[in-house]
């Protein structure tokens, strides 16, 4: 904690000094407030740049950092809930039914005239349900 409350009083006297180098009036003023212990650690904080630049990484972490291994956990989840039958879509855009599962691949039969069958990647499969489904579903959320 003396760490913590000795770079509180030492904060203002550093910038002090890098703005005496200017000639600043000010600077001095700051430096003799320092020196009394005035200010603290509140006035640390918001009088320098670093806590808006802090503000502003917290929050990137929490929108764009921080929903990534939720959508993760979604994902794998859907691909352990694979089954025959199901209607997919994979990665490319190939709409078919599940015919044959494996611990990583998964037969697509993409034609149903002539039974013609693809083996993809587990990983490959986006969602599950029919195109329809797919567009139905995205029609509703962007109500």
């Amino acid at each position: 904690m003396s760490d913590l409350t000795e770079w509180a009083t030492a904060w203002p006297l550093l910038l002090a000094q890098a703005k005496e180098g200017a000639g600043g009036a000010a600077a001095k003023e700051a430096a003799g407030k320092a020196g009394e212990g005035g200010g603290g650690l509140f006035d640390a904080l918001f009088s320098t740049p670093m806590f808006p630049i802090m503000l502003t990484l917290m929050l990137l972490y929490f929108l764009f950092l921080r929903p990534d291994p939720r959508k993760k956990k979604e994902a794998e989840q859907l691909l352990a809930n694979l089954k025959a039958n199901d209607h997919v879509v994979t990665i490319g855009g190939i709409c078919g039914v599940v015919v044959n599962l494996s611990k990583d691949t998964v037969t697509i039969r993409v034609d149903d005239k002539t039974g013609a069958k693809i083996k993809v990647l587990r990983s490959a499969i986006s969602r599950i349900g029919s195109p329809d489904e797919a567009a139905e579903e995205q029609a509703k959320e962007a109500k």
